[in-house]
């Protein structure tokens, strides 16, 4: 069980999260972040049993308020229309809006690129609602990419880091042409380094064992893999919006 502390920084509190992909790895960090901060968080995943063991754990260490996870799980494949479509109708029937949506698991282009697009669009109607409860906050999309998608080398997988890359510009546009249509919705990405996760290990410990992962020219400065995704999110959920409507390089 993940024994960091979360950052008290989201507000304002009771906001309503879906984070796909939220029963492992770098998406059960973020949903336990959120939770922490006084979300209503949905854990969606293919997997039943692990999203059950993720509402156990939580419910058992009482590291977040529990019914926030155990009551809100449910099935959710971000590669399936019918299955992003259904996940919505039962937020929508519970909550009847959405404030924050984590898009990103860890198959090819289907999950890596498609799913961002459908699940974004699906919710963005929720989301807009969402921005509606309290002025100057308004809802935020977090799509989790990748270090790999912004280097020049393959790591040995030339198909994951192209799909990120297409993930992260796919987020630029999205976020640039939602701003333009006044719709009040935030687009943004997260793109990790090394993480202990399902795709990689459960543990990562020394810099010889990022330097595997990394598959980098050079070794991590830092000589250790990441810890702390679920505060970027929370900063990312509160700020941002400047650079899709000007230009940049972003």
């Amino acid at each position: 069980m993940n024994s960091t502390p979360y950052l008290q920084a989201l507000q304002p509190p009771g906001r309503v999260a879906l984070v796909s992909g939220g029963g492992t790895g770098i998406g059960l960090m973020i949903a336990g972040g959120l939770a922490a901060n006084g979300a209503r968080v949905y854990i969606g995943g293919r997997r039943k049993e692990v999203l059950q063991k993720v509402a156990d754990e939580w419910a058992a260490h009482g590291q977040a308020p529990s019914s926030r996870l155990s009551e809100d799980r449910l099935p959710l494949d971000v590669s399936s229309r019918d299955s992003i479509l259904a996940a919505k109708k039962q937020i929508e029937e519970k909550e009847g809006k959405l404030h924050i949506n984590k898009c990103g698991v860890v198959r090819v282009y289907t999950i890596n690129t498609f799913s961002i697009y459908y699940t974004t669009t699906a919710f963005l109607g929720l989301l807009a609602k969402g921005s509606q409860d309290v002025a100057g906050h308004t809802s935020s999309v977090v799509n989790i990419t990748s270090i790999s998608g912004i280097l020049k080398i393959a790591q040995r997988h030339f198909a994951y880091n192209s799909a990120k890359a297409a993930s992260s510009h796919l987020t630029k546009m999205l976020a640039t042409e939602i701003a333009l249509k006044g719709i009040p919705v935030r687009i943004n990405s997260v793109a990790p380094g090394v993480y202990a996760s399902e795709m990689t290990t459960d543990t990562i410990t020394g810099a010889e064992e990022v330097a595997k992962i990394a598959q980098s020219l050079l070794p991590v400065p830092a000589g250790r893999s990441g810890t702390y995704v679920a505060g970027t999110v929370i900063y990312i959920v509160v700020d941002g919006g400047y650079t899709a409507v000007n230009p940049s390089t972003a």
